[in-house]
């Protein structure tokens, strides 16, 4: 310690930066430090007043860079607290760090103390942040120690004192280095999340149930609860979670159990209904008043979501060493999954539409979605608005167009002996769709009849026999469920088919011409049989029903499978195939054409003769 004070109090300038750069060497080990501070009378104080004099007079970077080096040690071992610093001695390391022309081991040094500012309290963050500038900030991160060794958790610190807008927005374009810096500033904060996604919702805790029940008295307008009996209100309650598309009504905290999404997905919901309360009821209300086979389940599309956007953000992942892939959208948000949530739950429904879809449809619907999330994201939008507008316009009839053109691309590009492969797979693969379908068939679909009167309270169930060869159907009962082929009266022999008819040329479409909607027409199918005259009428609930019915019945009649359902099926049974069987050559380039035949040996006397061994 006195080798310390002589060589600090020393007017010999070499002796004074070797006693200082020894000083930081010791400071490392503990023991060392407490008894340095111990036996110093009035411990920091002397220190700061210390430093306070070397930063004021003009001296050798050396001499410098060795005292913060060891003061900054000293402080690192948690004996004295960095919040007994004064303003004065803050701001003179701040202007360290804001000096154009400064040696750059003094900058480096007086960033790591700013460093441990910043992260042992929120009053240094705001004095840090008061003092530090933008212009130096951004040049210490684009150019002066790109190649350093302190820690990247002192540029995120520093840079949230700046706008990372400037950074994006700038007209010089984002380094590889920056892109970085942003990449793991925005996994950091995100990161923030994690214990509330992780966490499932507690059925016991009174805050969780509020809001819960906050969500579905800002959907509908009840009566007021208080007035009613107990078993009065838990029937209410249940119905109007089912109609928030709850799994389970009578407890609806039993769907946010799952984690992830855990307590993040109810956060997301809350924070739709409370920002944009007009949106929220909309989207409720106009699914509760549909068919309860074609309303979008909100509450359920909500968690599916939720983890959607957590999976694509990386939420809960630890930023890469080497990752640099941010989204600017992210530093144009204060909290930007709430926001993309917003979004995105329009979307949903708008999508639901588009695609016609049934509760069947849900998981098809939801990776649409994702599709067009992460399609948007990847195009780099730099504000919500921007990003709205873009998802907004990526319809599904726009991602059909954009996985065909991919798909003939990939079909393009692959080798020729890939392709002649995906030619000999192909009547297997579709040999397995007919069988399916026909096993459909088989199993039978429950249809409305239809009514002049538009009435379809009536239901009719229609199946194939066991052995293809007659279709049984008949009236049914509203909660039969599949009823014995033996109890179906009616019978039509699959021999006496003649013709499929679908959408505008199916008989009831044109009796009643001018009287039917789209979506009817789109799910409507007939069969002939005997004469022109006699018809079987169909209206398929969903647009899957309907592709599987015609498949089904085309298959029968001895004709191609034409619908977009067999197609997309065939797609990726083609692809899984290919895939499986190109495992054992993986990084094994596939040439073009096949390797020449080598020509025949001139004699083939080369055999062994086992017989003669013997003997």
């Amino acid at each position: 310690v006195s080798l310390q004070t002589r060589g600090i109090q020393s007017s010999d300038s070499g002796v004074r930066c070797d006693s200082l750069k020894q000083l930081a060497c010791v400071s490392t080990d503990v023991t060392f430090a407490q008894e340095f501070i111990s036996r110093d009378g009035h411990s920091l104080s002397l220190l700061c007043v210390s430093l306070y004099v070397y930063v004021s007079l003009i001296m050798a970077p050396l001499i410098m860079t060795h005292t913060l080096t060891g003061f900054m040690e000293l402080m690192d071992h948690g004996i004295v607290s960095w919040e007994n610093l004064s303003a004065v001695f803050i701001k003179k390391i701040a202007n360290f760090v804001n000096a154009k022309v400064l040696d750059a081991s003094i900058q480096q040094v007086s960033l790591a103390i700013l460093e441990s500012m910043v992260l042992s309290s929120s009053s240094l963050f705001q004095q840090v942040k008061q003092e530090v500038t933008l212009e130096r900030l951004l040049s210490h991160l684009q150019v002066h120690f790109i190649h350093s060794k302190y820690s990247t958790v002192l540029n995120l610190c520093l840079m949230v004192c700046c706008d990372p807008q400037n950074i994006i927005h700038s007209s010089a374009s984002v380094g590889d280095e920056m892109a970085h810096y942003l990449y793991v500033l925005q996994s950091v904060t995100l990161n923030h999340l994690e214990p509330r996604m992780r966490m499932p919702l507690d059925s016991y805790n009174q805050d969780q149930r509020e809001i819960l029940h906050g969500l579905r008295q800002a959907a509908f307008e009840t009566e007021s609860e208080n007035s009613l009996s107990h078993e009065r209100r838990r029937s209410l309650c249940a119905k109007e979670f089912k109609k928030l598309g709850f799994s389970n009504n009578s407890n609806p905290g039993q769907d946010l159990l799952r984690a992830p999404p855990g307590l993040l997905a109810l956060d997301t919901m809350a924070y739709f209904a409370s920002r944009y309360p007009d949106a929220y009821s909309r989207f409720v209300l106009e699914n509760s008043s549909r068919e309860d086979k074609h309303e979008c389940p909100f509450a359920r599309s909500s968690i599916q979501l939720t983890l959607i956007l957590c999976e694509i953000l990386r939420i809960g992942e630890p930023p890469s060493e080497t990752g640099s892939n941010y989204h600017p959208i992210f530093f144009s948000q204060d909290r930007l999954l709430e926001e993309l949530f917003c979004v995105c739950i329009q979307l949903i429904n708008k999508t639901w539409k588009e695609m016609r879809a049934t509760q069947e449809d849900f998981d098809k619907v939801m990776q649409v979605v994702r599709e067009q999330i992460t399609r948007t994201l990847s195009s780099k939008p730099t504000s919500l608005e921007l990003f709205k507008n873009k998802v907004n316009a990526l319809n599904y009839s726009e991602i059909l167009k954009l996985r065909q053109t991919e798909r003939l691309h990939q079909e393009e590009t692959l080798a020729p002996p890939v392709l002649e492969l995906k030619e000999r797979l192909k009547p297997e693969l579709l040999e397995l769709i007919r069988q399916q379908r026909l096993n459909r068939l088989c199993q039978g679909t429950l249809f409305r009849k239809i009514s002049s009167r538009r009435r379809q309270d009536k239901l009719w169930y229609c199946r194939l026999s066991p052995n293809h060869k007659v279709l049984h159907f008949g009236d049914v009962e509203e909660d039969t469920e599949t009823p014995p082929i033996e109890s179906l009266q009616e019978k039509i022999p699959v021999a006496d088919i003649k013709a499929l008819l679908t959408g505008k040329d199916c008989p009831h479409m044109k009796e009643n011409k001018g009287k039917q909607t789209k979506e009817g027409l789109d799910l409507a199918f007939s069969i002939t049989y005997d004469v022109e005259e006699y018809s079987l009428n169909f209206i398929a609930s969903s647009r899957t029903d309907f592709c599987l019915w015609t498949d089904g019945l085309s298959v029968l009649l001895g004709r191609d499978m034409s619908s977009e359902c067999m197609r997309s099926e065939l797609d990726i049974l083609l692809s899984m195939e290919i895939k499986l069987r190109l495992l054992d050559l993986e990084n094994v380039p596939i040439p073009d054409c096949a390797p020449p035949v080598p020509k025949p040996p001139s004699n083939f006397n080369f055999c062994y003769d086992l017989s003669q061994a013997e003997q």
